[in-house]
């Protein structure tokens, strides 16, 4: 190698740097002409260019452009099928454009490819209530619970489930133990929603009466 190829296989090296991370991370800026832009002009192709289409699928989503957002994950998980992230981030945009069974369908792949994560058992839990299938949405949820026991929001869930189908014990359980875990400013409002859970079940209670004396 001669000398004078040194300094341009360092700039070479450099450009490849700054094109890599232009790709992965194009949609962390508010501006999916950068991601439209390393679609249509990147050399990068393969599963690389997948990033960019995920870039510009979480600006839809973020701008509640699901349709959009759908089409590029489309996209990617073409390009790229084995990331979970993917089936995530399309489920939720499924799942906001009314497409429950869909969701859950990307939800159940998500989970296949790596079952380790809490919120994609609690996510599918959610699209399974919005179709009426409160039993399984429960196990959904348990799965997310068991994994993730600082989660109120699944606890808070699976309450609400567990009231929908008539069980208010394991309902009250899960809207107490919403309220026993730390109190964070990111929880308030799922802590809100338990307390009030807990005060409706209360006033539900039969008053007992006492037996008048003879």
């Amino acid at each position: 190698m001669t000398k004078a190829a040194v300094p341009l296989l360092i700039v070479l090296g450099v450009l490849i740097g700054l094109s890599t991370h232009t790709v992965v991370n194009c949609g962390d800026e508010d501006d999916p002409d950068i991601c439209s832009a390393v679609i249509g002009f990147s050399p990068l192709r393969g599963s690389l260019i997948a990033f960019a289409y995920e870039g510009r699928g979480r600006i839809a989503l973020r701008h509640g452009d699901w349709r959009r957002a759908i089409a590029d994950f489309d996209e990617a998980i073409h390009l790229n099928p084995n990331r979970a992230s993917l089936y995530r981030d399309r489920a939720l945009a499924r799942r906001q454009n009314g497409d429950f069974e869909l969701a859950i369908e990307d939800y159940d792949e998500a989970i296949a490819h790596d079952p380790r994560l809490a919120a994609p058992y609690h996510q599918r839990g959610l699209a399974l209530a919005a179709t009426g299938d409160l039993d399984r949405a429960i196990l959904s949820y348990s799965t997310a619970v068991r994994l993730d026991p600082s989660d109120a929001q699944a606890r808070l869930a699976r309450g609400l489930a567990f009231l929908a189908r008539g069980r208010a014990d394991e309902a009250r359980a899960d809207f107490e133990a919403t309220l026993a875990l730390p109190a964070g400013k990111d929880n308030a409002h799922t802590r809100d929603a338990a307390r009030a859970k807990l005060a409706e079940l209360a006033s539900a209670e039969p008053t007992e009466v006492a037996a008048p004396r003879r």
